[in-house]
Parts: C-alpha cells; sequence; structure tokens
C-alpha cells in the first residue's frame, strides 16, 4: 500500500492504492497523516481502535478519515500508523470497518490543521491490480 500528496487549489489531496480495500483505506488515512505532519516520532502512543458503518464503501471511507479527524480534536492527537483489520458487507445495512491507529500527542509534534475531509472528486475504485483511491482534504 502507498500513498502521494497531491497538492489540490487551496486543499490538499491524497492518491492512494492498495493489494485489499482494507489496504488502501489505510494508505489514505496514512495519507492523511502524512498531510498533517512531516515527522513522526516512532516511540510514541498507543494503539486504539476505530469502529465505523456507512451505507457504501465511499461512505465509509468518507466517514472513517472523518472520525479520524474528530478523534484528532477530541483527544488532542493525532492518529498514525493505521492498520484496517476487516471491512465487511451487511447487505442492506451497508458497511461495517475494524481498525486501529497510535495516537501521537500533538505536542509533539510540528502539526498543520486538516479541517475535513471532502467527497470533492473522491474515487475509490478496483482495478487489475488491487484498489485506487484519491480524497481531497480541506485545509
Amino acid at each position: 500500500m502507498e500513498y502521494e500528496l497531491r497538492d489540490h487549489t487551496a486543499d490538499v489531496a491524497v492518491a492512494a492504492t492498495g493489494d485489499t480495500l482494507e489496504a488502501v483505506f489505510a494508505a489514505v488515512a496514512d495519507g492523511l497523516a502524512a498531510a498533517s505532519c512531516d515527522d513522526v516520532p516512532v516511540d510514541v502512543g498507543d494503539r486504539f481502535t476505530v469502529s465505523v458503518t456507512a451505507e457504501s464503501r465511499e461512505a465509509l471511507l468518507f466517514d472513517f478519515l472523518d472520525e479520524l479527524i474528530y478523534l484528532r480534536d477530541v483527544r488532542e492527537a493525532l492518529p498514525v500508523d493505521h492498520r484496517v483489520e476487516t471491512i465487511d458487507e451487511l447487505g442492506s445495512e451497508g458497511w461495517r470497518l475494524e481498525a486501529s491507529a497510535r495516537e501521537v500527542p500533538l505536542d509533539e509534534v510540528d502539526a498543520r490543521e486538516v479541517k475535513a475531509v471532502t467527497y470533492s472528486e473522491m474515487r475509490l475504485e478496483q482495478t487489475d491490480e488491487g484498489w485506487e483511491s484519491y480524497v481531497v482534504f480541506d485545509v
């Protein structure tokens, strides 16, 4: 899995790829962390879990990233080193994600504020090589 930060007008975008849906979700989340901070300490912060449900895969990606931004603000800690354990389709109930991340206290990093995830130009698609995503964040 990998991500690339891209300039986007007054915002920042993350283009990500992964062999699996879980891998591309984790790569986009890592891209969100990279958009927020250049250098992340490797030996600081505890892991925490994240559970999200939504009506579609795209909404699940949006809600996952939105939850990470919310948790950053509430916990005053930057989520990094994302692991998406499972993404399950629940039939008529939508989709569910189970993930974890390491939280680094904001006073340990020089963080830029990423205000929100947007649906603007959001793309999530399966390819012959795996999965690709493109997400724009409001900064």
